[in-house]
């Protein structure tokens, strides 16, 4: 079974239905039970079509609900007809639905988790890192924007800002998570990028773009992770660095900086340096301080403290890191980091070993773990 083109055909399915006039939370609903009957069926009988497959059997489903809460309540059904079997048409919704779901009877945040939800193919528990909330709150405030939305006719698309803080949580996970989704984010911000005349979307697309150039030499052939320093720069995808630089040049200079922009223009100080030693570190740390002006975020803050570590001395970088609650993510790395920097080997190895047991996921938590074996060697 190709979970794959499953994940890739949910958001066309889900618009389909949602088009037709099912409301959000029941189309979705439909959507994952015709998945699941997809899972059963497909290996043994693979359809010609499969989008038109699944809009089939998602809604037979959403019909069958439907009328059965239609008895109950005593409704009409308003839409009855079941599309004919047969090809669906090769149109793309998935930007159109990302819409859709910033529905403005919900909150920006409850938007950005329902879509990443629905749409975006992440689990709760993905979300919820991506937010640094229990998985538990996350749940909650998913399933109060179903109920909010549950019935609500989705003929009001919601703002830009909600759009692109979607993609952008879509792309990080994708970049770094379990699920690959960072193509999917970038086909859908340069789609959204040719639609809206938008500084921020700009932004974010070069923001996306370098980082992406970088993912070839984020690991290393064993599949363990490349830090940034020590990434072999030549395997950067060069192409991408000048288009993203050029993208966020444009929009710079509007004069209408969002945090995207300042993000991107780090990404930019980075891929710019020909070796990490020639990494314009002050004017990172100014791009940072832009940051945390704009979003007031402890991820931004902890990134700062690296900065001007590196920037200042390592010393510098602790007295900027002592500011910071020490649960934030990577905040025992960071600390781990800059003390091997100052020399304090013992503590780094001890840091560097509570970091791992910290690390979201297995590549990261081998890598500190390693970290600490290799300053624990030095010290013996």
């Amino acid at each position: 079974m190709d979970e794959a083109l499953l994940r890739s055909l949910t958001p066309g399915v889900l618009a389909v239905l949602v088009r037709r006039g099912a409301d959000f939370a029941a189309a979705e609903d439909a959507v994952q039970e015709a998945l699941l009957q997809a899972v059963r069926v497909w290996p043994a009988d693979p359809p010609r079509d499969a989008k038109g497959w699944l809009v089939t059997a998602a809604w037979r489903r959403f019909l069958d609900a439907t009328r059965a809460e239609t008895a109950r309540r005593h409704r009409e059904v308003r839409l009855d007809e079941e599309p004919v079997p047969g090809p669906a048409p090769a149109v793309d919704d998935t930007l159109q639905l990302y819409f859709l779901c910033a529905h403005p009877s919900l909150t920006p945040a409850s938007a950005v988790a329902l879509t990443l939800r629905a749409v975006g193919g992440l689990t709760t528990r993905q979300i919820a890192r991506a937010y640094l909330v229990p998985e538990a709150t996350m749940a909650q405030r998913v399933s109060r924007a179903k109920r909010t939305v549950s019935g609500v006719r989705f003929d009001r698309p919601g703002d830009v800002g909600t759009v692109l803080r979607v993609l952008y949580l879509v792309f990080n996970e994708g970049y770094s998570g379990d699920v690959d989704l960072a193509a999917e984010a970038m086909r859908l911000t340069r789609q959204l990028a040719a639609r809206i005349d938008h500084p921020e979307v700009s932004g974010l697309l070069a923001l996306m773009l370098l980082h992406h150039a970088r993912r070839a030499a984020r690991t290393a052939p064993d599949g363990s992770l490349v830090p940034l320093a020590a990434q072999d720069r030549g395997r950067w995808d060069t192409g991408l660095i000048a288009e993203g630089v050029g993208i966020l040049q444009a929009a710079l200079a509007r004069d209408r900086l969002g945090e995207y922009q300042a993000q991107a223009a780090v990404a930019a100080l980075h891929a710019d340096a020909p070796t990490a030693e020639e990494t314009d570190w002050p004017q990172i740390v100014e791009w940072y301080d832009e940051l945390a002006r704009l979003t007031d975020s402890p991820v931004v803050r902890l990134n700062r403290a690296v900065a001007v570590g590196e920037a200042d001395g390592p010393r510098a970088g602790l007295a900027a890191l002592a500011g910071l609650d020490d649960s934030v993510p990577r905040h025992t790395a960071v600390a781990a980091y800059l003390h091997e920097r100052d020399g304090d080997l013992a503590k780094a190895a001890r840091l560097y070993a509570e970091a791992a047991h910290k690390a979201p996921d297995l590549a990261e938590r081998d890598h500190l773990t390693r970290q600490a074996a290799r300053l624990n060697t030095r010290g013996a």
